[in-house]
């Protein structure tokens, strides 16, 4: 079911790239972006694998279910990406900037010939894939409605250009939080959605709140900053034709490869002999509902606290340097 989700994402993710005419090969502009890539990829596919899922899973439909376990790795995900922002803004990580001198502004050119034939295989790739999953639903339910939701899944995070990346990784570094905001308000969103499926008699699936959820969250979010994509960001911008985010998926296969390799090893001491806690059950279910909330709603003011913190130290900084430059000259 999951790989037939993710081929759908693909799918999906490669259509709207068509049908935006956003399909280009775009190489690494140095190579200690393939590196980070490669390695980050490989740090961040080995911690999720840790952790039993990754930021899509554990974070955007671990937390609606009501999962200790999800805000275990929401949390280390959050904390390991501020370490990584910090390290990725190391010296050896800066590139060299070509400036390159032009005598007027270049017009942008619309190859509509183009765009018309991109859009047209966009469509017949997408109206094929549908009529396979229909087909499928018939045959085996479970995998032809999986092909379907990773389908418009795909679509969804292409057009908006959702990546959890930078939704960790631009709160730290640029103060940013759209994107942060936009997750919050899709958990809760979904939050409700999955409660009324409880309450019907379905049991969400909820995993070890162990070390392996803190250990798999710190990996993770560390791993994705200094890849610069996380599972979902590198799918849609790997079919657009962005070249590093290629590397970055080898190193996520590479990196969930190797943890399946000492899982048996590992999992007794970090994982499987913990307690799968579910707060509709542990407190009750409108008691772990209102939790949820309350720790989502605290989840945005910590947000909303730090844009503005981050935004008055810069506001602060600037008047200091423009307080020093007049006493200098």
């Amino acid at each position: 079911v999951g790989g037939v989700m993710i081929i759908g994402m693909f799918v999906g993710c490669f259509s709207a790239a068509l049908w935006a005419n956003n399909v280009k090969l775009r190489m690494p502009n140095h190579r200690i972006r393939v590196v980070q890539a490669i390695v980050g990829g490989i740090i961040a596919g080995f911690g999720a694998r840790l952790a039993m899922r990754c930021n899509l899973a554990a974070v955007f439909t671990g937390i609606p279910p009501c999962s200790l376990h999800a805000w275990c790795f929401a949390i280390a995900t959050a904390s390991g990406s501020l370490i990584g922002a910090k390290v990725s803004m190391l010296p050896i990580f800066r590139i060299p900037v070509k400036l390159q001198k032009v005598t007027a502004a270049q017009p942008l050119t619309a190859r509509e010939a183009q765009a018309k034939k991109r859009f047209r295989i966009g469509m017949f790739l997408f109206l094929a894939f549908v009529c396979w999953a229909i087909a499928k639903v018939f045959d085996a339910p479970k995998l032809g409605f999986a092909a379907l939701f990773g389908l418009m899944f795909g679509l969804i995070i292409e057009r908006a250009q959702v990546c959890f990346t930078s939704a960790f990784r631009d709160l730290w570094l640029t103060g940013r939080t759209q994107m942060a905001k936009a997750i919050i308000f899709g958990m809760a969103a979904g939050t409700i959605g999955v409660y009324s499926y409880v309450q019907l008699g379905l049991d969400p699936k909820i995993f070890w709140a162990g070390p392996n959820a803190v250990i798999g969250g710190l990996l993770f979010g560390f791993g994705i900053v200094l890849a610069g994509g996380c599972e979902t960001g590198w799918m849609y911008r790997a079919v657009e034709g962005q070249v590093h985010y290629w590397w970055v998926g080898l190193g996520n296969i590479i990196g969930s490869t190797l943890l399946a390799l000492v899982w048996d090893d590992l999992a007794p001491a970090i994982a499987i002999n913990y307690d799968k806690i579910n707060l509709l059950k542990a407190l009750g279910p409108q008691a772990g509902l209102l939790a949820t909330y309350v720790m989502l709603g605290l989840s945005l003011l910590l947000v909303l606290c730090w844009e503005r913190h981050f935004f008055n130290r810069k506001q602060r900084q600037q008047s200091a340097a423009a307080s020093v430059r007049p006493a200098i000259q």
